[in-house]
């Protein structure tokens, strides 16, 4: 169904109605956005979607409200927002019109779906309170969206619908960088996980560019790698491996007699020309060629192997 018309309900907005016109206003660039309350407008119909309003869920009528007593879960029990069911029917298909390739379509859809749209669900439903992010509460997605809103002295259909406007704005955006830096996690696996298997044996893991790694390292079960190197911009980049998505622990920390040193101290201190920076930290080094981070490297990995 192509429709002509998308409708959801007019006065004040929230993150879900607002997420989902950023997805079917990409799918149906032609169809006509219309918030309102009206009955005649919220009936389902051939020519129309109806979302975050009309107190049904029948995805064959094009109708996806959540209010209803009864009203849709996922699988595990928690609660759909009309974002969520949007997404559910329509994601896919945003995926593709987005450019993801078919191959990472369903991986990208189950990524967003988990870390970006069902906590939307879950406010909007209020089975997550944002207060958890304790003083980040007034900064989390819904709230700043709904800051958007028009105040009590400057309200109206013509104020509602401004605000609404300026907040989809600023919602697009943010569904697009979710997708696009989810898709380029995915292409980043495929390149590291090329490198891991040209590294073989080897503690180190080059890479032609900075990209995310970590991930491709797990599941290839690479436990053996220390540290990675790449070019950056105008020098090259040595970085240890975190241990665990969470934390800043590292499978081995560069050596403490460079932390904090650059350029000819940090020469000094390695015997490595062309080091030219580490962090006081130890979990980052860059040095000006391949050739000298490739040999901090390798000092790193002897130190750390015997120690």
């Amino acid at each position: 169904m192509i429709p002509d018309f998308l409708v959801t309900h007019s006065g004040g907005f929230h993150a879900d109605e607002l997420l989902s016109t950023v997805i079917l206003t990409r799918l149906f660039p032609e169809a006509r956005l219309v918030r309102t309350r009206a009955a005649d407008w919220i009936k389902p119909g051939p020519d129309r979607i109806i979302y975050d309003v009309g107190g049904h869920y029948d995805a064959e009528a094009g109708i996806f409200d959540h209010h209803q007593r009864g009203a849709p879960l996922r699988e595990d029990g928690q609660p759909y927002s009309s974002f969520g069911l949007i997404w559910k029917h329509f994601g896919r298909a945003y995926l593709a019109a987005s450019g993801v390739p078919e191959g990472h379509v369903e991986p990208v859809h189950s990524a967003v779906d988990e870390r970006f749209v069902l906590p939307i669900d879950l406010v909007d439903n209020g089975a997550l309170d944002p207060s958890v992010a304790g003083p980040l509460a007034g900064l989390t997605l819904p709230s700043l969206l709904e800051t958007l809103k028009p105040v009590f002295d400057q309200s109206g259909p013509e104020a509602d619908d401004r605000g609404f406007q300026a907040a989809l704005t600023i919602a697009r955006a943010l569904v697009e960088a979710s997708v696009a830096q989810r898709a380029a996690k995915l292409r980043a696996e495929a390149l590291v996980l090329e490198q891991i298997a040209l590294a073989g044996a080897g503690r180190i893991l080059e890479l032609p560019r900075g990209m995310p790694f970590r991930p491709a390292v797990v599941k290839a079960g690479a436990d053996h790698l220390l540290f990675v190197v790449h070019p950056r911009d105008n020098d090259w980049c040595l970085t240890g491996i975190r241990r665990a998505d969470e934390g800043f622990e590292l499978r081995a920390d560069l050596p403490a007699a460079w932390a904090g040193l650059t350029n000819g101290d940090l020469e000094a201190a390695c015997g490595v020309a062309g080091a030219s920076f580490c962090h006081n930290g130890r979990f980052i080094a860059a040095a000006k060629t391949r050739e000298a981070a490739l040999a901090m490297a390798d000092l790193a990995v002897a130190e750390a192997v015997a120690g």
